[in-house]
């Protein structure tokens, strides 16, 4: 299995393809796994690199106080590893707050940005619904979160269709799930995390993706970035819920080339309809 030493820690990572460098970066959940249902498609033109987290899959598990810009510092530390100099980003919720960090602090590291489902800071009805997340961890324990998870990422059709797959996921990620302390500590990461005043010194070419139904990081969010950055394009999809990327795959795939590349909208629309998607492609908690 691929790993890195990277600032001290070890970061597992997996690449795909040849050409421009590609940082897919998942969420809360931390794991390369999540961008599953991107990987055929994006490393058709790209070199995909995707990688766990500091603290979830197969990186190190460190039992530290976590934070986002602990998370970019691991990721840069990824990039020069690889010998990457520049690359897109596509980030995904706390992804895409490492995706801002990385744009404010290191622009000299990105291209073209992509904020997934992200936030510009923590308001009362996110941290009241990660609170309560991190209650559900720490007083009813790592099963409990687990089966809450899906509750906040997907929608009820979604969960609907993908009832077994669901019930063989929480399996796997209930063996596989780090110390509470660890889980804990991430979600303080992202009530914690707040750029909004360095928004605007931002200058990457940016596309804000969401989906209309998000439930944990609501649309307004992606608006609220969209106006506070320049040189933005934002693309709010019907639906979809937190995790579009792995509901809608063909419809959230298509947004991300269209814009990495540069290319007319409805290049790629000669595909099987996206509703067919099922989740059994890989592991689902993204955030």
């Amino acid at each position: 299995m691929p790993k890195v030493a990277a600032g001290g820690i070890e970061l597992y990572y997996e690449t795909y393809g040849e050409g421009p460098p590609l940082l897919l970066v998942p969420g809360l959940g931390g794991v390369a796994s999540y961008w599953r249902p991107q990987i055929d498609a994006f490393s058709e033109q790209f070199k995909v690199i995707v990688h766990d987290h500091r603290g979830a899959g197969r990186s190190t598990r460190s039992e530290i106080a976590y934070s986002v810009d602990q998370m970019t510092s691991d990721l840069l530390n990824l990039m020069d590893a690889l010998g990457i100099e520049r690359a897109h980003l596509v980030g995904h919720s706390t992804g895409g707050a490492i995706g801002q960090t990385m744009a404010i602090e290191r622009p000299d590291r990105i291209d073209r940005l992509v904020l997934y489902a992200s936030w510009t800071s923590c308001d009362p009805f996110m941290r009241r619904v990660f609170e309560t997340r991190k209650t559900l961890l720490l007083e009813s324990g790592v099963e409990s979160y687990i089966k809450a998870t899906p509750v906040f990422l997907f929608p009820d059709w979604w969960i609907n269709q993908n009832a077994e797959s669901f019930a063989k996921a929480d399996l796997d990620l209930i063996a596989d799930f780090p110390s509470a302390k660890i889980a804990a500590s991430r979600c303080d990461a992202v009530m914690n995390f707040d750029r909004v005043d360095q928004l605007g010194d931002i200058h990457a070419p940016t596309l804000v993706i969401c989906a209309a139904d998000d439930f944990l990081t609501p649309a307004y969010f992606s608006r609220d970035l969209a106006e506070r950055i320049a040189n933005t394009e934002l693309n709010i999809l019907p639906r979809g819920g937190h995790c579009v990327s792995q509901t809608l795959p063909e419809s959230f795939n298509e947004a991300i080339l269209d814009f990495l590349e540069a290319r007319p909208s409805g290049a790629l629309s000669a595909k099987p309809p996206a509703d067919v998607y099922r989740a059994s492609t890989g592991r689902l908690p993204g955030c």
